[in-house]
C-alpha cells in the first residue's frame, strides 16, 4: 500500500490545497493530510478547526484521512509508515524553500520521497494568506474556498473585527 503524507498549515484550506489533495488521492492508496504546527505563523484557526475544515472538504475522498502533528515531518512520515511526502507548488518562488525541506526530510528519513505537484493554473495565485486578507477586507471569497467552509471563514473574520 502506497501511503502519502500531504502536510501544510491549511489556515484555511483553499481550492489550491484541495486540488493537490484530490490529485494525490488519485495517485496513492492512502493520503494523510496533516495539519502541521508552524511556530513562525500565528494561525487564524485553531488546529482542531483546521482539521474540521479539512475533513469537511475531503469527505467525498474515501482514501483521505486528516491528522495533525507538531514535530518533524520526517518523523511523522516514518511513524505513519508513509513512503511519500506530497508538496504543492504554486510558483517558482515556492520551489527553493520546498526543495531545501525535501532534502532535509530525505536526510532525516531516507525511505520517503518528496513528490512535488504543481497546482492547476486557475489556482496558482491562491494562498491561505490571500483568502484571509480578502475576507478581512470584505471581499468575495467564494471562488477561493469550498462553499461548505466559506461561512466558517467569514465568521472568524467577524470575530476578529469585534475584538
Amino acid at each position: 500500500m502506497r501511503i502519502a503524507v500531504c502536510p501544510g498549515s491549511f489556515d484555511p484550506v483553499t481550492y489550491g490545497h484541495l486540488d493537490i489533495i484530490r490529485r494525490s488521492a488519485l495517485l496513492f492508496d492512502k493520503v494523510v493530510v496533516v495539519v502541521m504546527t508552524n511556530a513562525s505563523k500565528a494561525p487564524m484557526f485553531t488546529k482542531e478547526e483546521r482539521m474540521d475544515l479539512l475533513r469537511r472538504v475531503t469527505s467525498g475522498l474515501s482514501n483521505v484521512e486528516v491528522d495533525s502533528y507538531g514535530g518533524l515531518l520526517a518523523e511523522y512520515t516514518r511513524t505513519r509508515g508513509a513512503d511519500v511526502i506530497v508538496k504543492g507548488l504554486r510558483a517558482l518562488s515556492d520551489f527553493e524553500y520546498e526543495f531545501q525541506m525535501a532534502l532535509t526530510n530525505r536526510k532525516l528519513y531516507p525511505n520517503a520521497e518528496t513528490v512535488f505537484l504543481t497546482t492547476t493554473a486557475e489556482h496558482m495565485y491562491l494562498s491561505s494568506s490571500l483568502v484571509k486578507q480578502v475576507a478581512e477586507l470584505g471581499g468575495d471569497i467564494s471562488g477561493f474556498v469550498p462553499a461548505c467552509i466559506e461561512k466558517d471563514i467569514l465568521r472568524k473574520v467577524e470575530r476578529i473585527d469585534k475584538v
